[in-house]
């Protein structure tokens, strides 16, 4: 098989000799590419294909060659994986059944009613309306079913229903290197640049060289100028994890830019409303913190403020003490938003969700009140009216 495919490269014109063919030999015995098609493409492409260009020939073969090759793995592994037996036990419910489940009504009765349910239970439970366990319809545990509860020990989210999520979760950093397949939002955030020339005289003034030669009776008198620099300073505040996994594209593509086009930015990560603490490393973003307090003290009211997130939360998370998802916060997000927006004038957020969904989400209405109508939708459009309200 290994044999036809290296000839198959070789008459797709593909650049590969011996030497190639050998390593991938070598690295099948090494059992780096077992039983996973996909680490086999990966790892023949790697060692097989030196030139991008030469990709698309690659993947050509490879699928001639290889064809049902990944049904014959499956019917050879037959191993069900335990993530799949774990779903088999979330709550299958017809729309009839699910308007009979009533919510507890409010956040005090949720949380009082946690409070006496951790105290009463005893054993592991599954199913039924009550307990804190899996599969069922109380308010309190996973792979179930409830218009208003409390999530715990679930992995990822299922309907988007929980007022509060006790689980520690693990987020990636944005990576700020990205290369953009466009400049158009780099061009779209050059509308905030200011620029100015201060400091050290590095720069050729060629026209006032002339003009001071010209008067010098042809004599060279160089004039010197400071750089041109831009001296906007931006503070990005971007919401990370949950629901914003879907939106890590363009994030991304928005964090490199503003890398690229902001010589004064500084960044913070938060998880869905602004609280007492936020983080620049994601792996370390339960140990290694910034306070809020500390951040508005440090970066003068000066700074451009732009927020980076979907504000689609509960609203509890806005307007509670105790709301955040993940930790119980002594101030309402609200508070804090507050703070902020009466600390730097100049600040704007900035929402992956099309605008057209905004009416439906209470939390996003929420925030887009606090932040006194400046939301704006993470589009090209969207981001030039930001940056025109942020040179205000």
């Amino acid at each position: 098989m290994f044999t036809n495919f290296f000839l198959e490269l070789k008459n797709a014109k593909v650049p590969v000799s011996i030497k190639e063919y050998l390593a991938l030999l070598e690295a099948m015995d090494a059992h780096l590419a077992d039983y996973s098609v996909d680490d086999f493409y990966y790892l023949s492409r790697s060692i097989m294909v030196k030139d991008e260009r030469n990709i698309d020939k690659f993947d050509r073969v490879f699928g001639h060659v290889f064809k049902g090759l990944e049904k014959a793995a499956d019917a050879a592994t037959a191993e069900i994986p335990e993530e799949w037996l774990r779903k088999l036990a979330e709550k299958l419910l017809t729309e009839e059944e699910k308007k009979q489940i009533e919510a507890l009504g409010g956040w005090e009765k949720l949380m009082e009613t946690l409070k006496k349910r951790l105290e009463e239970q005893q054993k592991r439970h599954q199913g039924g309306s009550k307990w804190i366990g899996t599969a069922g319809t109380s308010p309190f545990g996973a792979f179930g079913f409830n218009p208003e509860g409390v999530r715990i020990g679930q992995d990822k989210h299922r309907e988007g229903r929980a007022v509060k999520v006790w689980d520690k979760r693990e987020y990636k950093n944005l990576d700020d290197s990205v290369e953009l397949g466009t400049r158009n939002i780099k061009m779209a955030l050059r509308r905030l640049r200011k620029f100015t020339r201060e400091g050290l005289e590095t720069e050729l003034d060629l026209d006032d060289t002339i003009r001071s030669t010209a008067r010098n009776a042809g004599w060279l008198d160089i004039k010197m100028i400071p750089e041109r620099k831009n001296k906007i300073k931006v503070l990005v505040l971007f919401d990370i994890g949950g629901s914003m996994d879907a939106h890590i594209r363009v994030c991304e593509e928005l964090f490199s830019a503003a890398r690229t086009e902001f010589k004064h930015l500084e960044f913070f990560y938060f998880h869905n409303c602004l609280y007492e603490k936020l983080w620049k490393d994601n792996r370390r973003r339960h140990t290694d913190t910034t306070p809020t307090s500390q951040m508005l003290h440090t970066y003068p009211s000066d700074y451009k403020v732009i927020f980076v997130g979907d504000g689609s939360m509960s609203p509890y998370e806005i307007v509670y003490p105790g709301g955040s998802v993940e930790h119980w916060n002594e101030e309402a997000g609200q508070v804090w938003m507050q703070r902020v927006t009466d600390m730097y004038s100049s600040c704007v957020w900035l929402n992956p969700v099309p605008e057209r969904h905004w009416q439906y989400t209470p939390s996003i209405q929420l925030l887009k009140q606090l932040m006194s109508d400046r939301m704006y939708p993470l589009t090209l459009g969207g981001i030039e009216s930001a940056m025109k309200e942020l040179r205000r």
